[in-house]
């Protein structure tokens, strides 16, 4: 489970250093996300679960006659995207929790988007709702999301290097899979106020390591980002050397021409203000 808490935490610190990461690992997705939104038509776009900005700022440099504003619960990855800004008067990044945010001012949003930052709310339909409250009439909704983790080479074969959980967890929980079920996701939306909800299934290749060493650079992103930098946070010594010794041999096995990518398998969802 990744809470709100996580994000204004430890986690929110790692990904804010690691933001140089993080983009790279997402880029094929990124790019995905930018085609999709030419099919929406708007001057005001919100980016939901902004992160260090990675989305927002090609948004903004592609369409400089649109307004666009980053949204992160987490103060660290919020620093690091303003850092980011250069010379772009179209573009602002706010601290704030998206499932109770309204805007302040006149910025109505025609197309809401997100790269992975709408898995986290403890309550997604009343989350989805208040989007809806604020949105333009007819407004774009587009975000990406896991499927499910059988699917994602990138995460089941490092997760496999770890003990099972006691207990099963909810799958429902806040956390990267949260929005795997399309049925699940669906009733969210449709119960939040949006309709025309569409999915597609697109896989890209993460990329965890590249480089002089791209090996070790896979394992010290698994190491700092991440479900597997939490779980080796929590081990003994040992525990951790012999699980970073496995990840090493998952990082080789999947080494060519000097990267180190897996698949990662996503809906790409979009839907429209009812």
């Amino acid at each position: 489970m990744t809470a709100k808490e996580d994000w204004q935490g430890k986690t929110g610190e790692g990904w804010a250093s690691e933001w140089k990461r993080t983009d790279r690992s997402f880029g094929g997705l990124t790019e995905r996300l930018l085609a999709r939104t030419r099919e929406f038509a708007f001057r005001h776009a919100l980016d939901i679960g902004c992160g260090a900005g990675e989305l927002s700022l090609a948004t903004a440099r592609g369409r400089p006659q649109v307004r666009v504003v980053g949204l992160d619960v987490s103060p660290q990855l919020i620093e690091a995207a303003r850092a980011r800004i250069d010379h772009l008067l179209n573009l602002e990044f706010v601290v704030g929790d998206a499932a109770q945010w309204h805007p302040a001012d006149d910025f109505t949003p025609q197309l809401l988007v997100s790269r992975h930052g709408v898995m986290f709310f403890a309550d997604p339909p009343a989350a989805f709702a208040n989007f809806a409250s604020f949105a333009a009439d007819g407004a774009g909704l587009l975000f990406s999301c896991f499927r499910d983790r059988a699917e994602n080479p990138f995460f089941n074969e490092v997760g496999a290097l770890f003990p099972p959980p006691a207990e099963a967890p909810d799958p429902y929980a806040p956390g990267p899979f949260a929005f795997a079920d399309r049925e699940h996701v669906t009733a969210i939306l449709t119960d939040g106020g949006w309709e025309q909800v569409a999915f597609e299934p697109f896989d890209f290749a993460m990329i965890a390591g590249t480089g002089d060493d791209p090996v070790g650079d896979a394992v010290e992103y698994f190491r700092r980002i991440g479900p597997a930098a939490a779980a080796l946070r929590e081990m003994d010594e040992a525990a951790r050397d012999g699980t970073l010794a496995g990840i090493r041999e998952v990082a080789q096995a999947h080494c060519r021409d000097g990267v180190v990518a897996l698949r990662a398998a996503t809906w790409i969802v979009t839907a429209r203000r009812a």
